[in-house]
């Protein structure tokens, strides 16, 4: 099982970037996918989180209204959207996976630990 999250990079305030995870080893269409970041010194935060149908979607306050998560199965490929990108938006950003069932979007994004499996992280870095 892998996952490699992609498509970080440095963009001034008012940017966009799309964020990539590719998976293999496994299918995606099995699994809810996440978007989590990170700064250092501070707990991991949901960004936004889908579910495997792809049919539910949560999104962190900070980021409705800018971000899009979504999936292309036939890819094995989750994607990140962000747009208007914000300085405070700088950070890791990890993707990961979940098979549980019964568990929506809005309560994994909220509790990154019940999540399967991570991809290592790619860095948004915004300039103000």
């Amino acid at each position: 099982v892998q996952l490699q999250a992609s498509g970080g990079g440095l963009v001034q305030a008012g940017g966009s970037l799309r964020l990539s995870c590719a998976a293999s080893g496994f299918t995606l269409e099995d699994y809810a996918i996440g978007w989590f970041r990170q700064i250092p010194g501070k707990e991991r935060e949901g960004v936004s989180c889908i579910s495997s149908s792809g049919g539910s979607t949560y999104y962190a306050d900070s980021v409705k209204g800018r971000f899009t998560i979504s999936r292309d199965n036939a890819k094995n490929t989750a994607y990140l959207q962000m747009n208007s990108l914000k300085p405070e938006g700088t950070a890791v950003y990890y993707c990961a996976v979940d098979s549980s069932m019964g568990v929506g979007p809005r309560a994994r994004c909220r509790n990154y630990y019940v999540m399967d499996y991570w991809g290592k992280g790619t860095q948004v870095t915004v300039s103000s």
